[in-house]
């Protein structure tokens, strides 16, 4: 599998892409298949406790709430379905792709779990030092973070390689996803450190203060890599040239670049006023 959907004669382009569907599945390696159905299963966790808020109640915003399993469940297992799809594209070897997607794919039910964890115990996931086991939970989260550092970066580093075996319109929208996403993990670093160094301190509550400035800069910044390949998929079935797939896939990165910067400068100003 080369990870390129081609141009479906017949029907409408949505029509085309609609069928197109189940082969990204079907075509899939075994260890992108097992990340699409670990991610499928986060998310339906993650809805589930969508049923659980509404039956216990509770605030929805705050470092104690059921928001947390929702969002990071949800948030977890789009971006495992996301990697494993993109990845798709890249030019790995074969054991080098089932370790990065194997060790990104236990990651997130690990970082997942924990959070989740948490929220039953009804205590705060991320720079919680109240007792010894939250301060262990907080380190394992963390440790988790820079094991999906790791894995994303390696990913990065083989979009920007040569591969001409996919093609130009997606290779520029995987670029750009993986170079966006970078940005999202370096926010997310600077979120870790400044709660860590906040709750160390003894000022837990300014910690989650101060990590919610950035979440609007990490967020956009992070589903880039899903947006962007996704247009350039989708591009394949109006059976437009590549040409003008690439200028329309480089003229999407340029206001995606835009609206992420303008963003990242409003996140970081907020940040640094906190």
């Amino acid at each position: 599998m080369d990870g390129t959907a081609g141009t479906v004669r017949g029907g409408s382009p949505a029509a085309a892409a609609m069928r197109a569907l189940p082969g990204i599945w079907t075509d899939g390696r075994r260890v992108e298949r097992a990340c699409y159905a670990v991610g499928g299963l986060l998310m339906l966790g993650g809805l589930a406790h969508l049923l659980v808020f509404a039956a216990d109640g509770g605030p929805w915003t705050g470092p104690v709430s059921w928001r947390k399993p929702v969002t990071f469940g949800l948030s977890f297992g789009l971006t495992l379905i996301t990697i494993a799809w993109v990845s798709s594209f890249l030019e790995l070897g074969e054991r080098a792709r089932r370790v990065l997607l194997g060790v990104f794919a236990a990651d997130c039910v690990a970082e997942v779990a924990l959070i989740t964890l948490q929220a039953w115990r009804r205590v705060p996931s991320h720079f919680n030092m109240e007792t010894p086991f939250d301060t262990a939970v907080s380190r394992m989260l963390a440790a988790g973070g820079a094991v999906l550092v790791i894995t994303l970066v390696a990913l990065t580093v083989a979009a920007f390689r040569a591969n001409p075996g996919t093609a130009p319109s997606m290779r520029l929208a995987l670029r750009a996803g993986f170079a966006a996403l970078m940005v999202a993990l370096a926010s997310g670093a600077v979120m870790i450190a400044r709660g860590v160094a906040e709750a160390q301190t003894g000022h837990q509550r300014a910690a989650y203060h101060v990590a919610a400035a950035l979440k609007p800069a990490h967020f956009v910044t992070m589903h880039a890599v899903l947006v962007l390949p996704a247009l350039a998929w989708l591009l394949t079935f109006t059976g437009s040239t590549e040409a003008r797939r690439v200028r329309t896939v480089a003229l999407a990165t340029a206001g995606y670049g835009v609206a992420a910067a303008a963003v990242v400068a409003v996140s970081a100003v907020r940040f640094a006023a906190a």
